[in-house]
């Protein structure tokens, strides 16, 4: 039963993602879930579970989907029509509601599958994936790539992180440098160092670019 679950929830998030271009389509969702599988694996948390919240992260999102973000109706909705057990259903639909960054008001997650799945979503806005999506996400958009002029806001409140519209270079300081400080698991934070280190690198060509230094 649980393959067969799985295997109808990827086949549910593929359909819903086929039109998505903002750097949170089918792949995004399919790099997260074998993330976090490999997470749950080493960190010894609830598989099944972890899988199960890395297919449904994004089918509520407050961007892809803001009518159903508060109650997660459709994640509730794909899960009781595969008799999910209400309890594991309030427990993903529970690790969902966290896994977002919001600035500072972003929250730790409360169980291991959580922060496995957290962290796994937040590996995939980092590294080359990682910077191939923010620049996705802006052009979508309509944000500038960079404007020496706009400054990042460092600190910024979940109310104000959610309406800025910074530009995607910004977004680097903004968001993306925090997350290697932000990981839960041992296995998540071994990860990112390295895709950070490659992120630094490219801003720094960015910039050495930009100004004409190259």
């Amino acid at each position: 039963m649980e393959k067969e679950i799985i295997d109808r929830a990827m086949a549910y998030v593929k359909e819903k993602f086929e039109n998505e271009y903002s750097g949170h389509d089918w792949f995004h969702t399919l790099r997260v879930f074998r993330t976090a599988t490999r997470i749950a694996e080493k960190e010894g948390a609830d598989v099944e579970t972890v899988q199960l919240a890395a297919l449904m992260h994004d089918v509520d999102d407050r961007k892809l989907s803001p009518e159903t973000h508060a109650d997660k109706a459709n994640a509730r909705s794909f899960l009781t029509a595969n008799n999910v057990d209400e309890s594991k259903i309030d427990e993903i639909c529970r690790i969902i509601s966290e896994v977002s960054f919001v600035g500072r008001d972003s929250v730790a997650p409360t169980t291991p599958e959580g922060k496995c799945v957290q962290d796994a979503d937040r590996l995939d806005a980092i590294g080359a994936i990682g910077i191939a999506r923010a620049f996705a996400y802006g052009g979508n958009h309509n944000r500038l790539m960079y404007h020496p002029d706009i400054k990042p806001n460092l600190n910024m409140s979940k109310e104000e992180y959610v309406n800025s519209n910074s530009t995607t270079v910004n977004h680097f300081y903004e968001k993306l440098f925090k997350l290697t400080d932000m990981m839960n698991t041992d296995t998540a934070k071994s990860i990112a160092r390295e895709r950070e280190e490659y992120m630094k690198t490219f801003i720094a060509e960015f910039m050495d670019e930009w100004e004409g230094r190259r």
